[in-house]
């Protein structure tokens, strides 16, 4: 009896919410601000996954802008609120396999015509990607992000 007792104890304890500031300070960093603005419906329609070790979905980017193009990569990462390692990088860094064209093609329509390609890095394993056009019209940034796991 006392050996069910001190298993299910045990069971208890590796259950419980370590509260680890590490944990929640990683998942607040990964997820920067990405929409201040209305978010047009084309891009609300992809239902694509960006395929690594955690297959996650593209979500929309629709923030305010009021420059006469594309942010440079210092600008969105300032506009998004991130302080990391952010690049632009090329269609093809992104996409290699050109598996990814229904993303840029909806990024094409919702922006105007223009794509830019950026990478956020997040520690040595997470980043994200960003596929963002110029809403002219609406003064905003819009696209698509989506979080990759690459081990």
């Amino acid at each position: 009896m006392a050996a069910d007792e001190d298993y299910a104890s045990f069971l208890e304890k590796a259950n419980q919410d370590t509260g680890s500031k590490r944990a929640s300070t990683q998942s607040k960093t990964v997820r920067a601000r990405a929409v201040d603005t209305e978010i047009p419906p084309s891009l609300l329609d992809v239902e694509e996954y960006y395929v690594s070790d955690a297959d996650e979905p593209f979500e929309p980017v629709s923030l305010k802008w009021d420059g006469d193009g594309l942010p440079s990569s210092d600008e969105l990462a300032r506009l998004i609120g991130y302080d990391g390692d952010f690049a632009t990088i090329s269609q093809k860094e992104f996409d290699p396999q050109g598996q990814y064209t229904t993303v840029v093609d909806a990024v094409k329509q919702a922006g105007g015509g223009d794509v830019a390609f950026f990478r956020a890095e997040h520690g040595t394993t997470r980043v994200e990607y960003y596929i963002i056009g110029l809403d002219k019209k609406g003064g905003k940034i819009v696209g698509l992000k989506a979080l990759a796991v690459e081990s």
